[in-house]
């Protein structure tokens, strides 16, 4: 990658980067990991621990929930009762509300990055598929709000990524066209739901993808710390 690569992409800089926010901006997972068990201990079940929970998480509430009963018995997440799923569901949501930013913390080069580009004059904004009720208030406890134009969750909408809607929201939101915006983002369903909506994609291969490596993915340019990618650009 060079700044050269990057402007012309843009014909300049972006307008808007969206960021996915768990695995992207936040290593979340000690939080959802400490709900998860609490959740599975309530089940009289085993804890799954930090390690699994890294590989489940990218998908939202429902999906991991799912895929940590389904651990339990060795089962495919899609054999998952649903009457099991929805009282576990509520009970991972309780504990997750408890716990919610009490273990999270910002990846190295995140604020740095995102004060560079708030001064550049790119519009910021975070699209995740974490649901909304625990958006604000860990943009808030991380220091990330003065930062961050706007949101949206994981049921802010019809659909989440890796569909398209999110972002076309956010790009008809700000006025800006696929073209002048930037998807940012650790998973699969980040980089398809930036090449869904005809943005450009940066990946980061320091977060989660469920244990695969985010080239895979085929993003536009890929990074290992945010702040060192746009040092470089801006």
């Amino acid at each position: 990658m060079s700044a050269i690569d990057f402007r012309q992409t843009f014909s300049g800089l972006p307008r808007l980067v969206m960021f996915d926010l768990d695995g992207t901006l936040v290593d979340s997972v000690p939080d959802l990991t400490a709900a998860i068990d609490a959740m599975l201990k309530e089940m009289r079940s085993p804890p799954a621990g930090e390690a699994k929970v890294r590989l489940w998480v990218g998908n939202g509430a429902g999906v991991l929930v799912r895929r940590a009963l389904a651990n339990i018995d060795g089962i495919d997440e899609t054999q998952v009762e649903a009457a099991l799923h929805q009282a576990a569901l509520r009970r991972f949501l309780s504990h997750y509300r408890r716990i919610s930013g009490r273990y999270s913390t910002l990846y190295a080069g995140v604020q740095s990055a995102l004060i560079r580009l708030q001064q550049a004059g790119v519009a910021i904004a975070v699209v995740t598929n974490k649901p909304a009720e625990f958006v604000p208030h860990l943009l808030d406890d991380l220091e990330l709000e003065p930062y961050v134009s706007a949101w949206l969750g994981g049921d802010s909408l019809a659909q989440k990524k890796p569909h398209p809607a999110p972002l076309e929201s956010l790009l008809q939101r700000f006025g800006v066209k696929p073209a002048a915006a930037l998807m940012v983002g650790d998973s699969r369903s980040d980089m398809l739901a930036g090449k869904a909506a005809k943005v450009a994609t940066l990946g980061v291969s320091y977060g989660y993808n469920h244990g695969n490596p985010i080239e895979d993915e085929s993003p536009t340019w890929v990074t290992g710390n945010l702040d060192n990618f746009f040092a470089v650009i801006l």
